[in-house]
């Protein structure tokens, strides 16, 4: 195996360049970029695809104080000369982040935005003291340095700060905004998105309405906001989402990038398994592989060559979009979401230009939020072919890959655990005490039928469901612990009470299986193997033993009960 120095958790392009970082080369960008002209290009993309990145090597390759000959020697841009001359270190760049303009509140957030922009005119500090700059400008410059601007000068600094950089270096100025929409998106999560939203709308509208200082604007974010909501002012604003063709292999690994690092890294065997797990984004009819996700992959295989596939968005994102789906009142998607699990296709309208008040507004909206933030994508063309009955406007929608799916899993089954919990559960646990195991069949039949199922229907699925009916109302619950001559599937213990109970699940794939059948097995399993041997020796007075039989949502429960002394 070689050793491959990956950029692991670097977005900065000229770090990740003299860092000696593997990197993959995406300098085409820049070129095919100017390939048109634009006063405004948004550019949004999902999380954790890159975007930061490029902006970075935007910045690097066009700004004036720099000399970036070094960091770009060898890579793809560089074999265009004339391109190079005219374009590389020639212009005046003002880049600015919002991806931590965050707060839980609105006071919070805005002061974030003020660090944000205090930041950039430190970085510019050169322009207070330009005697080629405006004095009233400089005047706002030194308030918005030191935090001590007022809401004016914040909204308007972009156009103060293009101002400025044009008069000292006599060229208009490019802009770059990366993650324009955080703070809208953490707005809209805590309650105060009307007012953020009027603070980003005039400090982007102030920076390209009419701006005779700006050369042209990139504009990255998770979503494209509706133009009157943000990009209003533009006269010539265009936008790039995952929809596009256009752009599609600058954002995410193709399949070659990722075959290219594999073998350099000595783990092409492991292709397979990262195309299941990290492939399966179309982008713009193209199929990518998350480059976070790929890095992580390998970085874990260079410690431990033995490593599996796992989840990284956990770490990384809000799975709280997942959750607000479910719990939103007269959402009835459950359905749709064990078709997705399942690894089907479903139909939906999408819209790529929302805004983030009216996100969750809807169940069309919602579906657009999952596409557009990488939880959904568009499937393979094949896969719905034969779907005609369709409205014009719907998208073929999937899962992606492994690791969104084990996301989807994981937050339906936490979100199953919690409603559970919240209810009232006396009466079940009663029908399991006394033995009913024809209530208790309708019972669960019931909760089934109600409950979104997070993995396919296999016996370890209707394991986790039995046992999460008893979590958290403070009885001692054991998973295949040790009983007898072999494992019960699961133990519930009351010890106050002296009681357990002993049950057996079985699971049948066949539409034809006979549950009663299943159940009797599941009651011979518990004699035979003895799973009730250490619940009496430990004193356990009454003990009851249940098979369980499942099939899709149906269920049978039957039961046999052992007391003290016996068997």
């Amino acid at each position: 195996m070689s050793y491959v120095n990956l950029p692991y958790g670097m977005d900065d392009f000229e770090k990740v360049r003299i860092s000696n970082c593997y990197y993959i080369d995406k300098t085409a960008f820049i070129r095919e970029l100017l390939n048109e002209t634009f006063e405004v290009n948004l550019i949004t993309r999902p999380r954790r695809f890159g975007k930061t990145l490029i902006m970075s090597m935007l910045a690097a390759f066009f700004d004036i104080r720099r000399d970036s000959r070094e960091i770009f020697e060898g890579l793809e841009i560089t074999a265009d000369r004339e391109f190079c001359d005219k374009w590389m270190n020639q212009w005046p760049v003002l880049f600015l982040t919002l991806k931590d303009v965050d707060g839980d509140n609105f006071e919070n957030a805005h002061d974030m935005l003020k660090y944000a922009i205090s930041s950039l005119c430190i970085e510019h500090a050169y322009l207070g003291d330009s005697e080629n700059v405006d004095s009233a400008d400089r005047i706002s410059f030194a308030k918005l340095k030191n935090r001590s601007g007022s809401d004016t000068d914040t909204q308007s600094a972009l156009h103060i700060l293009t101002c400025m950089m044009k008069a000292h270096y006599g060229r208009n100025v490019i802009l770059l905004i990366d993650e324009y929409d955080v703070p809208l998106a953490k707005a809209s999560d805590n309650g105060y998105y009307r007012d953020m939203l009027n603070v980003v709308k005039r400090l982007l509208g102030m920076a390209w309405k009419t701006n005779l200082a700006l050369q042209f604007a990139v504009v990255t974010g998770c979503m494209r906001l509706a133009k009157e909501s943000i990009f209003t002012g533009s006269n010539n604003f265009i936008s790039n989402s995952i929809s596009d063709r256009r752009y599609n292999r600058y954002f995410g690994f193709t399949e070659k990038e990722v075959c290219r690092l594999l073998a350099d890294a000595g783990y092409m065997p492991e292709l397979p398994e990262m195309k299941r797990w990290y492939d399966g984004y179309r982008f713009g009819g193209r199929e990518v592989y998350c480059p976070w996700d790929v890095i992580n992959h390998v970085r874990a295989l260079m410690e431990d060559k033995q490593a599996r596939p796992g989840n990284h968005w956990l770490d990384t994102s809000h799975n709280n979009i997942i959750r607000k789906f479910i719990e939103l009142p007269g959402m009835n998607v459950g359905r749709k979401f064990e078709i997705l699990l399942g690894g089907g296709v479903i139909r939906e309208a999408v819209r790529e230009d929302l805004t983030y008040d009216i996100a969750h507004s809807s169940e069309d909206n919602i579906w657009s939020i999952l596409y557009l933030t990488g939880y959904l994508t568009q499937a393979q063309p094949q896969e719905n072919a034969n779907d005609s009955n369709v409205a014009e406007d719907s998208m073929a929608l999937c899962i992606p890959n492994e690791e969104v799916k084990s996301v989807f899993g994981l937050t339906v089954k936490q979100w199953f655990e919690e409603k559970v919990r919240t209810e009232d559960r006396r009466e079940f646990f009663q029908n399991w005490w006394e033995g009913k195991d024809e209530n208790l069949t309708q019972d669960i039949s019931d909760i089934l039928f109600g409950t979104i199922s997070y993995f396919d229907y296999k016996e370890d699925y209707y394991h986790a469901f039995v046992t999460g009916l008893f979590s958290g109302v403070g009885y001692d619950v054991k998973s295949n612990s040790e009983q007898g001559t072999g494992r019960a599937d699961i133990i519930v213990r009351d010890q106050r009470c002296r009681r357990a109970l002993v049950i057996e699940v079985k699971w049948s794939g066949k539409k034809s299986s006979n549950l009663k059948k299943e159940c009797e097995e599941a009651l011979k399993q518990i004699i035979e193997n003895q799973y009730t041997k250490q619940l009496q020796l430990e004193g356990y007075k009454t003990i009851l033993c249940y098979g369980a039989a499942f099939q899709g949502k149906e269920c049978l429960i039957q039961v046999e009960g052992f007391s003290e002394g016996t068997r």
